[in-house]
């Protein structure tokens, strides 16, 4: 478990000290969720959502009493449920009746969410003590808002999230669990260190644990975990554009957004190995490793004077440009850093500090977040402390009149919480697709081959890691390697943190980095938990950050943290969670939201979790993905909807599975032609549709399964579903 704890994070983020003042009814159940998921398992995709939907019932329950704002999803067709509202009598007291529609709504949506997590038996009384400590009733349950009752209008809106959660391609009611994913490699036994030359070395690769222990620190039912939310691109998404959506069957039918193509797969090296794309990615993260010893006295300048202002048009497209972007040797980016504070009108403070320190605290800090709220969380607890800056106005956008404490947070809450989600959606359907390999997979296969530098030297083979002098090296004679009776001469070594095989106490033990056989190289991380249990390819943390940053930035009007600078302090000796560290205290320090998001990005190269390819991708897919949730909350705020939005509610297939005929049911003639494709691709059927509700004969088909596209009069896609013929 993390060693700081939520009072030490409040005090700590931004230089601020613990506030007395009272919050929002939205941010007291904000907190709430937040802790809940710190005692959840660490499930990313699962968390995104659960932040989504609440922000939405606090947005609704909020929007119900406004002229202007137009609700999400309370009395509208969300996705393919149609949640019911006949209106309310307007209340005397507005604040109070939104007040009491939250607090209904979000403690019987918390108490079904978290009905099961491990940590239950905390969550649930903490609900019930928050929503009794405003006076109300938990045996209320009535449903019937009819009579004016605004805490039965807060059951009625739980219960309909909870109903459309249930169909919104998530699969909750079964857990969340996969329902035709299979990996192709069988697990990586880590206690053994076995060669793994049988794997595919681009695809991911399950970890076998004798315990495994998730991010969390919740211990984990199986000591395999399978790969979380590979379908995740088929649940419905906030902001995120039909248009950008492709479904393609790869054993089973992979929604993927914004498709960035396929990250870089293994070639067959005619020597010179480091030539290869995808030996190059890999090798950098092993060398990066190289600078996880407190040891080293190698000093850096953290501070946003030397760090950060990266321009967008920075980021690597070719190969030659990613080899000049990322420090193969020095580690980090060509990043350097803002001339002054600009609400100061002074420079940075530059800030000298250990690589080592800094690396380790980033791997770790970024990770979970610092209390194990997964990546979604961890952006709303940074939302919810630039709220209580003093220096902050709350105005949309940084323009207009300052907002309610209130209006601000569900406001901000649906616009993050929305990108938070998308970015789950979009992401994780990339991974299911891609199904990439992890370096800790990538590295040992590698080195299982041998090196591919030099076809005259020991242990040539094609697929072997690329020889480096000082960090990538053959086992000699005489090598403290090689053996009692030379057993691994001529085997790869890499110089790199040497792994939790080294660490007994991990409140004194640091393991350090030296020369360690290259089939034992481990992530910097616990080896009870090693690497997530899901694809790199693209990484979560990047996406969610860069579009986090970008919904910051939009929210508050400003790219830079409230007085220029965000700052989290960092104690010696007591943050680290595996070893001991850091050697010395400092101070992580951001001057944007998009810095912050960029040493994220960062930080999972350090942590041996991504290469370089699974991480720039990500950045570009999270900036698109903040603008867009971003733009349509404000038309939510408006109540000026984007005609471009992702609405294809009204469309309706029928009968599925379907046996000679479909029926097409829309809303004023929205579909004007439809296309039938079989699963390969090639187009099988097209139909003009003139009515709203059309049936139509289909040719003598297979059983199988089909896909359907309607298009209207302009030939935009309005409907992409699959069906099934009996």
């Amino acid at each position: 478990m993390k060693k700081i704890i939520v009072a030490t994070f409040l005090s700590l983020f931004l230089c601020i000290p613990l506030l007395q003042a009272q919050h929002s009814v939205a941010r007291d159940w904000n907190e709430e969720l937040l802790h809940a998921i710190r005692g959840d398992f660490a499930r990313p995709t699962v968390h995104a959502r659960n932040l989504f939907h609440s922000s939405m019932v606090m947005y609704d329950a909020w929007a119900i009493f406004d002229a202007t704002a137009e609700t999400v999803f309370l009395g509208k067709t969300y996705g393919t449920y149609t949640s019911t509202f006949n209106g309310i009598a307007p209340p005397t007291d507005v604040e109070a009746a939104r007040h009491e529609v939250i607090s209904y709504a979000m403690y019987r949506l918390l108490t079904h969410r978290f009905a099961n997590s491990p940590g239950a038996a905390t969550s649930l009384p903490s609900f019930q003590t928050l929503f009794e400590s405003y006076g109300y009733d938990v045996n209320f349950m009535s449903t019937d808002y009819s009579s004016g009752s605004y805490a039965a209008l807060g059951n009625h809106l739980a219960d309909e999230i909870i109903a459309y959660g249930m169909q919104d391609g998530a699969n909750e009611q079964n857990d969340y669990a996969n329902e035709h994913y299979q990996p192709v490699n069988s697990p990586l036994i880590l206690d053994l260190y076995e060669d793994t030359n049988d794997i595919n070395p681009d695809k991911w690769q399950p970890l076998a644990f004798d315990v495994y222990i998730d991010q969390s620190g919740n211990v984990f039912p199986l000591n395999t975990p399978p790969f979380l939310s590979p379908e995740w691109g088929e649940v419905y998404p906030f902001a995120l554009k039909y248009d950008d959506l492709q479904i393609i069957n790869e054993g089973f039918d992979c929604y993927v957004y914004s498709d960035p193509g396929p990250p870089v797969y293994i070639q067959e090296s005619n020597e010179d190995g480091i030539d290869d794309p995808y030996k190059w990615h890999f090798a950098l993260v092993s060398l990066w490793s190289s600078h996880l010893d407190p040891a080293d006295n190698t000093m850096i300048d953290i501070s946003p004077g030397a760090i950060g202002n990266l321009p967008t048009t920075a980021f690597p497209e070719t190969f030659e440009e990613y080899k000049a972007f990322y420090d193969i040797i020095n580690g980090g980016d060509p990043s350097t850093g803002h001339a002054i504070n600009p609400v100061t009108n002074l420079p940075y403070t530059p800030q000298m500090v250990k690589r080592a320190d800094y690396a380790r605290v980033l791997a770790e800090f970024w990770a979970d977040g610092p209390d194990s709220e997964t990546p979604p969380g961890h952006w709303f607890t940074i939302m919810n402390y630039v709220s209580d800056h003093p220096l902050v106005e709350k105005r949309l956008n940084g323009s207009g009149s300052i907002l309610g404490d209130l209006e601000w947070d569900v406001k901000c809450y649906l616009a993050l919480g929305g990108a938070m989600h998308d970015a789950a959606v979009n992401t994780w359907g990339i991974k299911g697709y891609y199904d990439y390999v992890r370096p800790i997979s990538a590295i040992r296969y590698m080195a299982g081959k041998g090196q591919s530098t030099d076809a005259s030297l020991p242990s040539y083979d094609p697929h072997g890691l690329p020889l480096i002098p000082n960090y990538i090296e053959l086992i000699e004679t005489g090598d403290p390697l090689a053996g009692d009776s030379d057993e691994n001469v001529g085997k790869v070594k890499v110089y790199a943190w040497k792994g939790p095989d080294y660490i007994n106490d991990p409140t004194q033990d640091i393991a350090g980095v030296g020369w360690i056989l290259a089939n034992r190289w481990w992530p910097y991380q616990r080896g009870t938990f090693v690497t997530p249990p899901f694809a790199g390819y693209l990484s979560g943390h990047s996406t969610f950050s860069r579009a986090a940053a970008e919904v910051l930035t939009l929210l508050t009007g400003d790219e830079f943290f409230p007085g220029g600078m965000g700052t989290f302090d960092i104690p010696q000796d007591n943050f680290l969670v595996f070893e001991k560290g850091p050697s010395a205290p400092f101070t992580l320090q951001w001057a944007t939201y998009r810095d912050a998001s960029d040493q994220t990005s960062l930080s999972r190269i350090w942590g041996g979790i991504h290469p370089p390819i699974d991480d720039i991708r990500g950045r570009i897919i999270g900036a698109q993905i903040g603008v867009e949730a971003f733009t349509k909350a404000n038309d939510y705020f408006s109540g000026v909807l984007s005609t471009e939005a992702f609405e294809t509610s009204s469309v309706k297939v029928y009968p599925v599975p379907f046996t000679n005929q479909l029926t097409i049911q829309t809303e004023n003639e929205e579909i004007s032609k439809v296309d039938l494709y079989s699963i390969d691709g090639r187009l099988l059927f097209t139909e003009t549709i003139n009515s709203n509700q059309e049936t139509i004969n289909l040719p003598n088909l297979q059983t199988g399964i089909y896909f359907i596209k309607g298009y209207n009069s302009t030939g935009k896609i309005m409907l992409q579903e699959k069906v099934i013929k009996n």
